[in-house]
């Protein structure tokens, strides 16, 4: 039987995982390699929301990493990622609050393939937008000068064709 791990959300809440859920989280691992899991293991920049969300993330890909472990050809182990891929579009269709703070907790833990899955998401957002549209979509206020934004325009032309 797996070991468990509790893990402390910045509210106080606390979710026990299997530990290799929570070693999903390189961030996590180091802690608890550092000072033992028999404490709950704090994280205080990740709420309980954000940190439920993540770990329904790190749950889906412990049960897909196991279900390869046991996939008896490439045919099998293909199907299993084109399943998990399909999942985790599913996952991040979420709306923008979410992604930002799914986004920062996945860089907090140290959970490269869900950051990796947000920063792909964030760029499918904004990829064909120009950059009003970006500021408009992500409420980023201008604060470039008229001329010091036709300055950058010039110097980064290419970004603009």
């Amino acid at each position: 039987m797996a070991e468990k791990v509790t893990l402390k959300s910045s509210d106080g809440q606390e979710f026990q995982v299997d530990e290799d859920v929570a070693f999903q989280s390189i961030t996590v691992k180091n802690m608890i390699e550092d000072t033992g899991a028999e404490f709950a293991v704090p994280l205080p920049n990740v709420n309980g929301v954000t940190l439920s969300k993540v770990l329904e993330y790190c749950n889906k890909h412990s049960d897909h990493q196991k279900q390869l472990d046991k996939a008896a050809d490439d045919h099998a182990k293909r199907a299993l990622d084109k399943t998990v891929n399909q999942w985790d579009k599913d996952f991040i269709n979420v709306d923008q609050a979410v992604l930002y703070f799914v986004t920062l907790a996945a860089n907090y833990l140290n959970i490269k393939d869900l950051l990796q899955l947000c920063c792909q998401t964030v760029a499918d957002i904004i990829k064909g937008k120009t950059p009003e549209e970006i500021r408009a979509y992500f409420h980023i206020k201008n604060d470039f000068t008229p001329e010091e934004e036709e300055e950058v325009r010039r110097e980064n032309q290419w970004a603009f064709e």
